[in-house]
């Protein structure tokens, strides 16, 4: 993975923009630019500040700067069986880790493992004045007070110029595997409901056309004991996630246009 501390290109543009009154439009893959408010002012490319600066397998956590790609964040964490709690859309190659905290998505895992929120353990920013924050910290603790970083998430880089982000990780399930259920709307809402109170590794839901659709998520013998339970034969094929995850199925091209 390519490393490159660029803090110092960073913040002179930052500052030389503020000498000048001049708006900055923060930028790192270009993937969600389509993403609330359109944004105007002047580009300031957050790509090449990419790289991870600290990671500790062992601990699951991981420091990354924010221009990281996160299909390489997400390759590196896998040689080690280890992956991001969330699941934030990867609109593109280009997609990065700044720019998944920014807008906090968090993909069809949220409701089972938590929101991006939930996996950021601190940041390193800088203010409109080029003043570098560190908020939180590099270790998973109980936090006193106000947890400064979780509000980083969703906020499109409107409170701080985001420059790294340390992230609690998980570790991969042994197998994941999906199955499918006929059903119209509201019995398949029902029908998740109460799934969310028994004790099954249901590690996403969704329906569509029709079709209700459970991932199951684990060791081997409990994702198929859930089948069992739920009475279908499962499938080995998770690319449907995938598309849901990176917003690549039709209803999403349908909802843009």
């Amino acid at each position: 993975m390519d490393s490159r501390d660029a803090t110092g290109e960073i913040l002179a543009q930052l500052l030389e923009a503020g000498r000048w009154g001049r708006a900055l439009r923060l930028r790192g893959g270009d993937t969600r630019q389509w993403l609330g408010r359109a944004g105007s002012g002047e580009i300031m490319n957050l790509g090449a500040h990419r790289g991870v600066v600290d990671w500790q397998p062992s601990e699951r956590v991981v420091t990354v700067r924010c221009g990281t790609p996160l299909v390489e964040l997400e390759r590196l964490l896998a040689s080690e069986r280890q992956m991001l709690g969330f699941e934030p859309p990867r609109a593109g190659l280009g997609s990065t880790v700044g720019g998944a905290i920014a807008t906090g998505l968090s993909g069809p895992r949220r409701p089972y493992a938590g929101a991006a929120r939930d996996f950021v353990l601190g940041v390193e920013c800088l203010d409109g004045r080029g003043q570098r924050l560190s908020l939180g910290g590099r270790v998973m603790k109980n936090v006193a007070g106000y947890d400064l970083p979780r509000l980083m998430c969703g906020a499109q880089g409107t409170l701080g110029l985001l420059l790294e982000v340390s992230l609690r990780l998980q570790p991969q399930p042994e197998v994941e595997a999906t199955v499918e259920l006929s059903c119209e709307p509201l019995p398949a809402v029902e029908r998740m409901n109460r799934l969310a109170g028994e004790s099954l590794p249901v590690s996403a839901a969704a329906w569509h056309a029709g079709v209700l659709r459970l991932r199951l998520s684990g060791a081997e013998p409990a994702v198929r004991a859930a089948a069992r339970r739920l009475g279908v034969d499962c499938s080995q094929d998770t690319a449907w996630w995938r598309g849901l995850r990176d917003q690549r199925l039709s209803f999403f091209r349908e909802g843009r246009s």
